[in-house]
């Protein structure tokens, strides 16, 4: 266990999550959001700082450094991973972190809006860190744990390793990157420089967990053609695209098949978003599940109940089309048993128990992993997040650390395979 540290991470992501970072689903340009460029800056600087002289960002907005082998002999080279930017869901504007020390278990009021009350009912999981000191945001945005609590656990385990020789290790591999939180993380990015043979992403909740499974994603469009005419004179004439658009939304259960009602690895179909006018209408649905031969399945259904629907309506048509969007890593890393083994006992270690969940959705170790560096998602501790509740307890930060620092130790041991 690390013992007579004073861990960085807490500093650091209180003085992280003050840089507005959040990405733009609608931009058209890579990164989404120039101002992610802020926060890459400083992490450049500190990492510098540090004695990581390699470190730089591209004109992309990716943030790679390597903190160099202090061993002679050849291990397999490690890569960690998180991303820059925050969620559009909730405003990443002038954030003002609040460290709350030794906390009580009341409820926790946020001072700028006083309506927003974080309780141990609407979060159990606060009770295991009752005595301990949590961060939340002010009550007016989100706190950007999500992932600014990952980008501070990997600066910390840089700064440890650099200032602690003692400790050995292989050539270890940092990668920070912009415009997750709209999917296009991995979009521009290079692996060439990164150069490593696997990874792990710091970009998951409670304490313990190992997340090594995702969502597999589509994106599917269904773009309907009415008929216009003035809506004086249109009597057997119009056909209202947004109307039959509306009917299509209308026709999808709210009891299954959607995220309002399904849970554990259950699937479901979604719609983001309906744009359109009289004539030419559009509907965009997200279509998520862990099997990946299921899309075709929900995918299929979906078009069938929209099909049907425009049958109803002469003159009208309908096209629909599915975009893939990432696939459930579990298909890549079974794989690699040997990176699960090698977290696992750094997890022991570090004297936590392994505990693998699923993720209900993706991360950047998706992609990552069918790009050819399979890449797990180990706990940094954020809750709540994408809200303004959003919080993250420092012990779960630092025990993230030191998982870490394990990881990078014990490579150099027994889990050494290619």
């Amino acid at each position: 266990m690390i013992t007579s540290y004073h861990f960085t991470v807490t500093e650091r992501f209180l003085r992280y999550v003050q840089i507005d970072t959040q990405s733009d689903p609608a931009a058209t340009c890579f990164p989404s959001t120039a101002k992610q460029f802020k926060l890459a800056e400083l992490l450049l600087h500190e990492l510098h700082e540090m004695g990581l002289t390699d470190a730089f960002t591209d004109t992309n907005g990716y943030t790679y450094a390597t903190i160099p082998s202090n061993i002679d002999h050849d291990v397999p080279v490690i890569c960690f991973c998180s991303h820059i930017d925050t969620a559009p869901d909730c405003s990443g504007t002038d954030v003002k972190p609040i460290l709350h020390k030794g906390f009580t278990g009341a409820p926790i009021i946020l001072p700028d809006d006083t309506s927003q009350v974080i309780t141990l009912e609407a979060y159990p999981y606060l009770k295991n860190h009752i005595g301990k000191s949590i961060i939340t945001a002010s009550g007016k945005t989100l706190l950007g744990a999500d992932d600014k609590s990952g980008v501070a656990i990997i600066m910390d385990m840089a700064h440890y390793l650099m200032t602690h020789p003692a400790i050995k290790h292989g050539d270890i591999k940092i990668l920070f990157t912009p415009d997750e939180e709209v999917g296009r993380g991995t979009e521009k990015l290079d692996l060439t420089k990164v150069g490593a043979h696997f990874g792990f992403t710091l970009d998951g909740g409670e304490v313990g967990t190992f997340e090594d499974e995702t969502f597999s994603a589509d994106a599917a469009t269904i773009v309907i053609e009415g008929v216009s005419a003035h809506p004086g004179y249109a009597k057997g004439k119009m056909v209202n695209a947004i109307k039959i658009a509306a009917e299509i939304v209308a026709a999808l259960p709210t009891d299954s098949w959607c995220p309002e009602a399904t849970s554990g690895k259950e699937g479901f179909v979604h719609p983001v978003d309906l744009h359109g006018i009289q004539e030419k209408a559009t509907l965009q649905f997200i279509v998520r599940d862990f099997d990946t031969a299921m899309l075709t399945v929900h995918e299929k259904k979906l078009f069938d109940l929209a099909q049907n629907i425009v049958s109803k309506y002469p003159g009208a048509t309908i096209t629909c089309s599915v975009t893939e969007q990432y696939r459930n890593m579990k298909e890549i890393i079974d794989q690699h048993p040997h990176i699960a083994g090698l977290a696992k006992a750094a997890y022991e270690k570090a004297g936590l128990t392994m505990v693998k969940e699923p993720i209900r959705g993706g991360t950047d170790g998706s992609r990552l992993s069918f790009m050819g560096l399979p890449c797990p998602n180990i706990f940094t501790g954020m809750q709540a997040i994408h809200s303004k509740h959003e919080w993250v307890g420092v012990t779960d930060m630092e025990k993230s650390v030191e998982v870490l620092v394990n990881i990078c130790n014990l490579n150099t041991n027994s889990f050494n395979e290619k």
